[in-house]
């Protein structure tokens, strides 16, 4: 199978430092010298379809833009680029929620994706008038999925469960074809619901051991529901010609990082009930001095900001390598992000996606065999692919 990957929409701004924000963090501590403008937002789309992205990811949370509305005007400035957009059961209704993905799926010219985000913070929850628990929101989301999945397959539904009642729902049009669903978690409750549900299974940058027990665990319960689902994860990335380059670059981002600003961040998001956040927490431990965790793999990001926490780092070879050992374990679709999220998705979609494209692990989704070479520049050198 060919590698898939997506880049990732910035909605809360963009800066050439490192931005907080995310799980479980505080609102104020998003955002960036780059204002999250439409204008903006666009380049990067347009960009990241260029460069042969089959998607991109907009976040969802107080901390940024509101993830449906910012993509359906984006949808008007590119062409083929899918966005996966997160979104979260319980602060809309199930029938709202399957209505507005069959809509967009019509106007954007089948280019849905949805990330199903349950919601991993109590306190965040709240602000938007949902109080249940943790267990109990997993325990609604799975009701909330079977009566969209039902809603999507043209049924007319009467359900009535713990957290979720709807009697003679129905869709005017379903979406042709159905959105993928996407879905991360590491409790048991997620891992349930994952294995129901998920197309597509999603996990945060971890070492490749403990991703391949994720994906073993998702693959048995899934499984057992006579389902077969794919898996992605969840990366930053700082590629460049020589590693030497990139880690300097992951240097300087260290470097700017104002050690109480790490300590606020990080008592906050030491009291998160998410399970995937105590994993990624638990990579560096709050420590500046041993962050590369597994090779290329830097854990850096995760000092400020919530959620994915973890960056590929080094030579656009040694990044290829890192992706193809995560492939290895069965990882097909890469979510990827970086600061700034323009130039870096240039750094990428130029120096490591031409080399996994000579492996035969990837195509631009736009290539076609009559498509012309791109123009060569005979007096430019070529950096050494192990560098």
């Amino acid at each position: 199978m060919s590698l898939t990957f997506h880049w990732f929409l910035p909605t809360y701004g963009d800066s050439r430092y490192l931005v907080g924000g995310g799980h479980g963090t505080p609102t104020h501590t998003a955002g960036g010298a780059r204002p999250a403008t439409l204008a903006y937002l666009g380049q990067i789309a347009r960009s990241a379809e260029q460069l042969g992205f089959e998607g991109a990811l907009t976040p969802t949370g107080a901390w940024c833009e509101d993830a449906w509305l910012s993509t359906a005007m984006l949808a008007e400035v590119t062409e083929r680029l899918k966005f996966l957009v997160a979104f979260r059961p319980g602060l809309l209704s199930p029938t709202l929620g399957a209505q507005m993905a069959a809509t967009f799926q019509r106007h954007s010219g089948q280019r849905l994706l949805l990330n199903v985000v349950t919601g991993g913070e109590s306190h965040e929850q709240r602000a938007y008038g949902d109080f249940l628990d943790k267990d109990a929101r997993y325990a609604r989301c799975d009701e909330f999925l079977e009566v969209v999945r039902g809603l999507w397959r043209g049924e007319r539904v009467d359900f009535a469960g713990e957290h979720v009642r709807v009697e003679g729902a129905e869709l005017t049009r379903v979406p042709e074809p159905v959105p993928q669903v996407y879905f991360g978690g590491s409790s048991p409750a997620a891992g349930d619901v994952a294995a129901k549900h998920a197309d597509v299974y999603l996990t945060w940058g971890e070492p490749p051991a403990e991703v391949a027990e994720k994906v073993q665990w998702i693959r048995e319960l899934a499984a057992a529901q006579g389902r077969t689902p794919r898996f992605g994860i969840r990366l930053h990335v700082i590629s460049r010609d020589t590693s030497v380059q990139a880690w300097a670059e992951a240097q300087r981002l260290l470097d700017a990082l104002d050690p109480s600003v790490i300590e606020q961040v990080q008592a906050g998001l030491g009291r998160s009930e998410s399970e995937g956040q105590k994993r990624m927490l638990a990579l560096h431990e709050g420590s500046t001095s041993k962050l590369e965790i597994y090779p290329n793999l830097w854990a850096g990001v995760g000092l400020v900001r919530g959620g994915a926490g973890t960056a590929l780092v080094g030579s656009h070879a040694e990044v290829a390598e890192r992706i193809e050992e995560y492939h290895a374990l069965g990882i097909d679709e890469f979510v990827l992000s970086g600061h700034p999220h323009l130039e870096e998705a240039y750094w990428f979609g130029e120096g490591v996606l031409p080399i996994l494209e000579r492996k035969g692990l990837w195509r631009h989704p736009d290539r076609t065999a009559a498509e012309p070479a791109p123009a060569g520049i005979p007096f430019a050198g070529t950096p050494s692919p192990t560098s």
